[in-house]
């Protein structure tokens, strides 16, 4: 059904030629998603712009998600596209050179809305994504902002959506445009993920007034950790015979009895307030003798002496209510001493409430899954009541994992996917060829995200290499047994990163304050980089999708790396359990210089034709097929099959 869709579709049409604007450009991907030449940016009239999308998405004819599955499973055959809403579809609609906050005449936005991401849903299919990972959309808090956005993880109620990703100018509300963009991505035969962070919450989330012992209180009067505080709240501070005993007792998985943090921190903490008052963006405490106190920040959970920023925009949930342990350090927020996770200890009110968010999102707009962030962190017997009752709503809805392992304990505790750590070795040639060694030694125990770059890593792009590197990944990660994840803007080329959370150099961290990042302020993607490879991303998809039952399938034996005789090129071969079927990938990983190499493959053809260029190579004197790729490219042939298959051609 897609009575939201048309709804919005309807009431664009009534305001056609209604609403006095003044240039309205955006780029010509969301016109015409297979462009190949011609201007990058167009000039549109914007409500007959966005009617006229509408209108083409609705005429198309509605598909259903080809994978079928259950319990999620189908998150195994899914092309992922990540959205980060107000960034994806952001622009310079009036030209003037920046993305403003206010909104342009007659109620547009600049900052990306869910209206804008429904226009780029036909581009996202046309390169064969058929999944949509939304980062947080919920409402965000003011008490701790770090730009002038503020994070989608300080989440202020998870039961609103943000107001800023709707357009004002039609008056339907944000819900509506959400609404119609899961019926536009539904109709197009692709699924919506959110993700959703359970563990923590904006400093002023509305639970506040109403739940006050929901939350962790300190004296009002303490500051914050800092060169000038230096005895601040910050996270606590272990000796080196504490931070041994505590690495001890948790590798041998005994929570009986954790060494606490010192009296002096546990003394920062004080009972739940008699009274909230709010003060600009801060909630205060009042006590009963007067004094006065605030909810505290957040900081990284594990190992104990992480030595991560504070997370002050956020705090940590209180999800047990024990006297003894009326504090936060890791021991109550993750690696849980076993006194505080007795049931009767259980914030039952919270708990509730947290379960029932994820069924909010299924009765109300229909999502397929959610991407759990710091699940880590959630009790394990919150997260399953999690997983139960989505389940219960939707037996096939899929959870994804926020961590970088790969192991069987994610599939164990429900999770359908796990970010993995491919982006962290892509670019490391050595590595690469181990983490391809790996997939040939073992089977994958549940599906990793197959991509170079997410929103808290340096882009694919800004590697050695630039775009040559980016044209690597994207053949080298489509053929591997994972989620092939197209983080935004990785087609484009951009080289901007989102958040300097994960691999970054502590210089590069200091040349990117965190208020000049996309996470905390408003930015825009390059939709006009003229370097663009979605048509690649698109050739490859295709390509996928006709070894789709081999590229899904997680078993060692599927899986064979080959040598050859230039260490610079990788090659792996994917085959049918029977044999019958087998097609190798060859890659330069030198992003700057041309590489020849001989390799030696078990195929039946003396010649083989990339399914990528249609380029042919043939054997040499020593029976090797002879390789010379560019810098970056990449190359899929066809090594055996019972008959020829047809790959669909691609049309610009």
């Amino acid at each position: 059904m897609i009575n939201a869709l048309q709804t919005l579709r309807d009431r664009l049409a009534e305001l056609e030629g209604t609403i006095d604007t003044g240039p309205y450009r955006v780029p010509s991907l969301w016109v015409n998603p297979v462009m190949t030449e011609g201007d990058r940016v167009v000039e549109v009239k914007p409500v007959n712009f966005f009617r006229a999308a509408i209108e083409g998405i609705i005429e198309m004819e509605g598909e259903e998600p080809e994978m079928e599955a259950s319990t999620g499973d189908w998150t195994k055959d899914a092309v992922v596209y990540n959205i980060f809403t107000r960034l994806t579809a952001a622009w310079d609609h009036d030209g003037n050179g920046t993305v403003a906050l206010d909104d342009l005449a007659g109620g547009f936005r600049e900052t990306g809305t869910f209206l804008k991401c429904i226009t780029i849903l036909p581009y996202l299919k046309k390169m064969g994504v058929n999944t949509i990972h939304l980062l947080p959309v919920t409402a965000i808090g003011n008490d701790g902002n770090k730009g002038s956005l503020g994070s989608p993880y300080a989440i202020r109620n998870p039961y609103k959506l943000d107001e800023r990703l709707g357009e004002p100018f039609h008056e339907l509300g944000v819900e509506a445009e959400y609404t119609a963009f899961v019926e536009a991505a539904h109709h197009l035969g692709m699924r919506v993920v959110m993700e959703f962070v359970f563990r923590t919450a904006a400093k002023d989330c509305d639970w506040v007034l109403d739940h006050p012992n929901w939350f962790y209180w300190i004296d009002a009067g303490v500051p914050d950790r800092s060169p000038e505080h230096p005895d601040g709240y910050g996270n606590p501070i272990f000796s080196d015979e504490e931070l041994q005993v505590i690495n001890q007792r948790v590798r041998r998985n005994d929570h009986a009895s954790l060494p606490p943090p010192g009296m002096a921190y546990r003394n920062l903490f004080r009972d739940m307030p008699l009274e909230i008052v709010q003060e600009g963006d801060r909630f205060i405490g009042l006590m009963e003798d007067g004094s006065r106190v605030r909810i505290p920040g957040a900081f990284a959970d594990w190992p104990p002496d992480d030595v991560q920023p504070p997370w002050n925009d956020v705090t940590y949930l209180k999800l047990f209510d024990h006297p003894s342990f009326n504090y936060i350090a890791y021991n109550t927020i993750r690696i849980y001493d076993s006194r505080l996770t007795e049931v009767e200890h259980e914030n039952r009110g919270l708990w509730n409430t947290i379960i029932n968010i994820i069924p909010h999102y299924q009765k109300n707009f229909g999502i397929d899954g959610v991407m759990i962030d710091m699940g880590h962190a959630l009790p394990r017997r919150l997260k399953q009541s999690i997983v139960d009752r989505a389940r219960k709503v939707d037996p096939d809805f899929a959870f994804w994992e926020e961590n970088f392992a790969i192991s069987i304990r994610s599939r164990q505790e429900g999770y359908n996917a796990t970010v993995g750590y491919l982006w962290t070795d892509e670019h490391d040639r050595d590595k690469l060829r181990e983490f391809l060694k790996m997939l040939e030694s073992q089977d994958v125990p549940v599906p990793f995200f197959s991509t170079p770059e997410t929103h808290n890593t340096p882009r694919a792009a800004q590697r050695e290499g630039g775009m040559n590197f980016s044209r690597m990944t994207a053949v080298v990660n489509a053929f591997l047994p994972g989620v092939l994840f197209l983080h935004q803007g990785y087609e484009l080329g951009e080289t901007f990163p989102v958040n300097t959370g994960l691999g970054f150099t502590t210089e590069e961290i200091e040349n990117l304050p965190s208020h000049t990042l996309p996470l905390f302020s408003e930015s825009a993607l390059c939709w006009d980089n003229e370097e663009e490879m979605s048509t690649l991303v698109a050739r490859v998809a295709m390509i996928r999708k006709q070894w789709h039952d081999i590229v899904v399938n997680p078993s060692s034996d599927t899986m064979k790396v080959f040598e050859t005789t230039d260490p610079r090129m990788i090659c792996y071969v994917r085959q049918s359990p029977d044999g019958e079927r087998a097609m190798a990938v060859i890659a330069n990983t030198d992003c700057v210089n041309a590489a020849e190499a001989g390799v030696w493959l078990d195929s039946e053809y003396d010649i083989l034709t990339d399914e990528i260029s249609g380029a042919e190579v043939g054997k040499n004197d020593q029976d090797a097929f002879a390789l010379k790729l560019e810098p970056g490219q990449g190359m899929v042939f066809e090594l055996r099959t019972p008959k020829k298959l047809e790959i669909e051609e691609f049309e610009p």
